[in-house]
């Protein structure tokens, strides 16, 4: 089986001020048992529009169902997260991202690692994640 791609984009069109050109998906479904998602953000999926700058609280709950929606299209659900890596842009987020986080994963006990960076890829982001998960049977 090929590896089924969601929602396939090319990076000129999601970062348009930036000088790129690659051709990226939001997920990747791995023979048909694993799902790879790719760094989720406060995002639009549809329209790519940055939401709730400055909101480190409703940045994740943006990206927490964002996810949720990903992996519904992989034939996933949160239920079947086996890793989660979680990106600050300031360790003073950490409660607030991991507060809202913890409601989508209650019951989960997904690994977990947290690491604070510079920078996003856009200013406009101060929290992203990304997720590993199985396709159940």
């Amino acid at each position: 089986m090929v590896h089924k791609r969601i929602r396939p984009f090319n990076t000129k069109q999601t970062y348009p001020e930036q000088n790129l050109d690659n051709d990226l998906s939001q997920g990747v479904v791995a023979r048909g048992t694993m799902v790879f998602l790719r760094g989720q953000v406060a995002q639009d999926l549809d329209s790519r529009e940055s939401l709730h700058v400055g909101d480190a609280g409703k940045q994740t709950e943006k990206t927490m169902q964002n996810i949720a929606i990903l992996l519904k299209e992989a034939g996933s659900c949160m239920d079947h997260v086996c890793r989660i890596v979680v990106y600050l842009t300031d360790i003073r987020y950490r409660e607030a991202v991991y507060q809202e986080m913890g409601k989508w994963l209650k019951g989960v006990h997904p690994c977990s690692t947290g690491i604070v960076v510079p920078a996003l890829a856009r200013p406009e982001w101060v929290v992203e994640i990304e997720v590993t998960a199985v396709i159940p049977d």
